[in-house]
């Protein structure tokens, strides 16, 4: 009896779940949002700028220590269209981002980015400084989204908090809080 008596004045404690997130699903997901059009992520220009533009493709994921890695290819090309030919700089290499996620605002986002290549020229180290601060900026993969669909078929999803991303060896560790009503 005095075991149920201090149950009930003990406050409610509501623990977080953990989402381990694998791999080839992230690879899957950023496939889905990012890397839309023909396999392509362009970070500059498009399909129509042939002289003008910069995209990335293949992307693989894995992890390195407590960084998450993201193998890609790149090309780009910064030249001026003249006489139907295109004259500037541009190059095609395999890069490695590495990146410590953290969550913002229900996304997974990538603090203290590094950007690396086995090639080296000024037109490669300018992308790779170009993309660092991109990605840091601006690139986030949207998990409140994700959640809500596959979610959607059992309830209604509310108070949604993605709180912490670990990294492990075989997958993302999502920390979450949310709230689940069933009609």
């Amino acid at each position: 009896m005095k075991l149920l008596a201090t149950m009930l004045l003990l406050p409610l404690v509501v623990s977080a779940a953990e989402l381990d997130l694998r791999y080839a699903t992230l690879e899957r997901i950023i496939g889905e949002q990012l890397f839309t059009q023909e396999g392509r992520h362009y970070v500059r220009g498009s399909k129509a700028t042939r002289c003008e533009f910069a995209y990335l493709e293949k992307p693989h994921i894995d992890a390195e220590g407590s960084r998450l890695r993201v193998n890609a290819r790149f090309s780009g090309r910064s030249a001026l269209d003249m006489f139907g030919g295109c004259v500037g700089l541009g190059d095609s290499f395999d890069l490695t981002l590495t990146a410590t996620p953290g969550a913002r605002n229900g996304a997974i986002v990538f603090n203290d980015v590094n950007v690396a290549s086995q090639k080296d020229s000024y037109y490669i180290r300018r992308v790779r400084a170009a993309m660092a601060r991109s990605i840091a900026r601006d690139f986030k993969i949207e998990i409140r989204d994700q959640a809500r669909t596959l979610l959607a078929s059992a309830g209604e999803l509310s108070n949604f908090d993605l709180s912490e991303v670990r990294v492990t060896p075989a997958a993302l560790v999502l920390v979450i809080e949310f709230k689940l009503v069933v009609k």
